[in-house]
């Protein structure tokens, strides 16, 4: 099955044929859509530069071992490459090396994988240091098994997909310098996550609240997290325009300030290795006290990408995390589509563009930050506790009483141990619970 996309303009650097293979085990996959996964090739390829002339797919009930989608296929692809004048192919899941090696042989065109054709993209969206490093990391690790078969495709001139990026004066090089590679890459990268730890404690100490705003890739997190926090946040139509984190402070209706994180974009069959390399990125969202799932409410396959967010959420450990759904985009669904938007625990359909959706959204980040009225006892000397109270929390009350402050607050679990602890650490002979009308009272 062909689906001719546009005809072949003689001054684009690469053409491109995308390939798809359906093998009986993706049909047997709930989720899957064959559709759906090559409209995604398709604008993965568009995204790295690339013109797509034409899409084919072939049906088999496992891949070739030797041609993936056999050798009557690769002839009829072959032949539709010299129609079009192509100097690409680019298939929709991962080759090995002597696939690649084969294919490349027979139709004397560059290949490139699903995998190969992601981290090229993150290749040209990396601007920060850790980014540079994790982005080659990733290209090593997926190149290192596969270099018998990528020969020819490496020293092809012009460069272009597949050959850009922090890795590309490495690409060919033998194994064992690029083992070496990997492993100083790999500790410069532990450098990284030691002083983002670092700054994560530092965090944690002044009690600031952590949000992470995590989805599939173009599902409006950006445009969320500028909205929100009226901040300079780099924002466009394309996948995977986002890759280095951004935080950013906002501050509540009560006053309080809270950072709110956006991570990179998840998509379905994000390579193993960029996944490994990014997971000091990703766990922002591990540490984050609320996660907030940003969701593409127009997309068709609005569900898929759910999933493909839970799965990787699920494989760093946050899976178990407080979040909130929010249902974005949903100026473009119909009131009869909008309201059939429903998720497993709290969700927000809105439109990051609306600003009454967006003060909705601060309500149960506020709820959460605040958490329940309490009242504390607090010697007038503890300047330090005193000072803690007012940062963490909401101060509805306080009173001189003797020698104490006695300090009517709005605050969440979280803080309020943080404040039991220095009362504790200050007198814990003294350390008792007492009643004030009432209410529940940490007595030093």
């Amino acid at each position: 099955m062909r689906h001719t996309m546009h005809e072949v303009t003689p001054d684009t650097q690469e053409r491109a044929v995308l390939v798809s293979l359906i093998t009986q085990r993706l049909k047997r996959e709930d989720h899957y859509d064959p559709d759906y996964s090559l409209a995604e090739l398709i604008r993965l390829a568009e995204t790295a530069g690339v013109e797509v002339l034409d899409t084919m797919t072939q049906s088999k009930e496992y891949a070739d071992s030797k041609w993936f989608i056999g050798k009557g296929k690769v002839e009829e692809l072959k032949q539709r490459i010299e129609e079009l004048g192509a100097n690409t192919a680019i298939f929709d899941q991962e080759l090995s090396g002597a696939q690649v090696r084969n294919l490349e042989q027979f139709l004397d065109v560059k290949i490139i994988d699903r995998t190969q054709l992601i981290l090229d993209i993150f290749a040209q969206r990396a601007k920060t240091r850790e980014g540079i490093i994790q982005v080659e990391l990733a290209q090593l690790s997926y190149l290192l098994p596969r270099l018998s078969g990528h020969g020819k495709n490496l020293s092809r001139l012009g460069g272009g997909i597949g050959t850009r990026g922090p890795g590309e004066s490495k690409l060919e090089t033998d194994r064992r310098h690029i083992r070496n590679r990997i492993s100083e890459l790999k500790r410069r990268l532990q450098e990284v996550v030691r002083h983002r730890s670092v700054h994560r404690e530092r965090r944690k100490k002044t009690g600031v609240y952590q949000v992470a705003l995590v989805g599939y890739t173009n599902a409006g997190k950006s445009t969320l997290l500028k909205q929100l926090t009226q901040a300079d946040v780099l924002v466009e139509n394309q996948l995977f325009a986002t890759l280095d984190p951004t935080s950013r402070s906002l501050k509540l209706p009560g006053g309080q300030e809270i950072v709110i994180t956006d991570t990179v974009g998840f998509i379905q069959n994000l390579p193993h290795d960029l996944v490994a390399a990014f997971r000091a990125t990703l766990e922002e969202a591990n540490e984050a006290d609320l996660i907030l799932h940003v969701v593409d409410s127009a997309s068709d396959m609005m569900a898929t990408q759910m999933r493909v967010v839970d799965q990787v959420l699920e494989e760093l450990g946050a899976h178990g995390k407080d979040r909130v759904t929010i249902f974005n985009k949903i100026d473009l669904c119909t009131p009869e589509q909008a309201e059939l938007l429903t998720s497993e625990g709290e969700f927000l359909r809105v439109s990051a563009y609306r600003e009454e959706d967006l003060d909705r959204i601060k309500g149960p980040l506020e709820a959460r930050l605040m958490g329940d009225n309490r009242t504390f006892r607090i010697p007038a000397d503890k300047g330090d506790v005193i000072s803690l109270v007012y940062r963490v929390g909401e101060v509805l009350e306080n009173e001189m009483d003797g020698g104490d402050m006695l300090f009517k607050v709005r605050v969440n679990n979280k803080e309020f141990d943080k404040i039991g602890y220095m009362l504790a650490a200050y007198e814990s002979a003294r350390l008792a619970s007492q009643s004030i009308e009432g209410e529940t009272t940490d007595h030093v």
